[in-house]
């Protein structure tokens, strides 16, 4: 009895299986035929959007109907129209023909992205710099931008593990080779409402031991003879700007970063002139097109500079 059960089941199953393997399978030339006729209203003009004959669109209709088994169009005085069955097939058949052309589009390229990934200076990640990497991904929407905004230091390290495809970083001159490179003007800033630089010993607002100017910053005021302390330390841009405008110290920020709030000291409090940064961009010398496009954008951001000499002429990033 249990073996005349397991053949049963074995027979269901099989049968099953052969069902599966004999359902129709709908050929996409014959529903893109029936959602014309039914589009235009009419054999006739259906074949004129084709590219084909009348009696050759009437042929994919007949064959799907055959494929279906029911009549699936209505001629009428008023031209063609679907049946019940035609309407539930159109629905599905439309759904087919659109994920074939998403399927042509990924397999062409259409879809392919590139991701491109980007370090800069945070007082670099707002404005018109951002405005400029805006435009890019419009002008680019196939490419995946991803910023990563730090110290130099953490941004240098990143790339050189191949974290980060390119980037804009501050360094001592030519401490890296760069595709384009110009001096980094840097300015002694106080509180302007709450100056400290009177104070002994004078605090000092900084960035992290790893951060840049920090060692400039201690050698400048131990030249003078004075003594100081460090009252603030911040990886963060606007940390140090907000520490510095608040009368937390004095500190050494690049000079697009002074802000109202602040004071400019200099060679009239004996504060020498920083000139040892630059800003660099770097990439690899293979990189992708893509990456050098995006490394045309930071260069064109910062134009202005060009006059420095130090700034590439068009043409030569690669």
């Amino acid at each position: 009895m249990l073996k005349g059960r397991s053949i049963i089941q074995k027979t269901n199953a099989d049968m099953t299986s052969s069902e599966k393997l004999n359902k129709p399978l709908y050929d996409l030339d014959l529903l893109r035929a029936l959602i014309t006729v039914l589009d235009c209203g009419s054999f006739t003009t259906a074949a004129l959007r084709l590219h084909s004959t009348q009696s050759t669109i009437s042929q994919k209709v007949r064959r799907l109907e055959d494929l279906v088994g029911h009549r699936l169009l209505e001629r009428g005085s008023r031209g063609v129209s679907a049946t019940e069955a035609g309407q539930t097939l159109m629905g599905y058949a439309r759904q087919m023909l659109a994920l074939n052309d998403q399927l042509s589009q990924a397999l062409s390229g259409a879809f392919v992205t590139i991701t491109v990934r980007l370090g800069m200076p945070e007082d670099f990640t707002g404005g018109a710099t951002m405005r400029a990497l805006a435009g890019f991904n419009r002008r680019f929407p196939q490419v995946k931008l991803e910023v990563t905004s730090g110290l130099s230091s953490d941004l240098a390290a990143a790339y050189d593990q191949g974290e980060l495809d390119l980037v804009l970083i501050k360094q001592r001159h030519h401490a890296r080779e760069a595709i384009a490179s110009l001096p980094e003007q840097t300015v002694w800033v106080d509180s302007a409402s709450h100056p400290v630089f009177h104070q002994d010993p004078i605090p000092l607002v900084t960035f992290p031991r790893r951060g840049v100017y920090r060692e400039e910053i201690i050698g400048a005021v131990e030249s003078l003879g004075r003594r100081w302390r460090i009252s603030f330390t911040s990886s963060s841009l606007s940390g140090i700007q907000g520490a510095v405008a608040d009368g937390m110290g004095i500190s050494l920020l690049p000079r697009r970063a002074m802000t109202g709030d602040h004071v400019e000291l200099g060679l009239a409090q004996g504060l020498p002139v920083i000139d040892a940064f630059e800003l660099a961009i770097l990439h690899r010398p293979h990189a992708h097109n893509m990456v050098k496009a995006l490394a045309r954008v930071l260069v064109d951001r910062l134009a202005p500079e060009r006059r420095s000499g130090l700034w590439p002429a068009d043409g030569d990033l690669g």
